[in-house]
């Protein structure tokens, strides 16, 4: 195990919405390093929210976010021989996290022409409380609920 935790990187926030949130979601789903493609892919989604909603993009995003993170999970614990379903409540960067990788996790199996439409209409359903990211929050909560009798596990 470690000696001491390590430190928290302060990540910046983005040009064009001055969003450490854009930020993160745009590191998130870059890959092989390929910033300026993230950022193009991530501002045209925002511009097709816009275009769709006519409502701030930035609004959206936080209610999509707000929508698909889960409040409360399960996580296994040792008691005895027997390992137990604990349902626990999500810290707060943790839910942020978990909703932003379920967004883009269902974004990338979602169809369509380009990332960028199908992230676009990710945002869009997590902001209405539907779409594949929404439904993930719902199976964790009712994972919780399920397990709710070893809640006296709890650390």
């Amino acid at each position: 195990m470690r000696r001491t935790k390590p430190e928290k990187r302060v990540t910046k926030p983005d040009i064009r919405y001055n969003s450490v949130t854009v930020q993160f979601i745009i590191n998130r789903f870059m890959k092989n390093g390929k910033k300026s493609l993230a950022n193009r892919l991530m501002y045209e989604a925002m511009d097709i929210i816009k275009a769709k909603t006519s409502r701030d993009p930035m609004d959206v995003l936080d209610e999509a976010l707000k929508n698909v993170g889960p409040i409360m999970e399960v996580r296994p614990r040792r008691v005895g021989g027997a390992t137990y379903q604990v349902p626990m409540e999500v810290p707060t960067h943790r839910r942020m996290t978990l909703a932003m990788r379920w967004i883009i996790d269902a974004a990338r199996k979602r169809s369509g022409r380009s990332f960028s439409e199908k992230l676009a209409g990710e945002i869009m359903d997590g902001a209405s409380s539907q779409g594949a990211a929404f439904k993930k929050r719902e199976e964790a909560h009712r994972m919780a609920e399920a397990n709710r009798a070893f809640s006296h596990y709890r650390v």
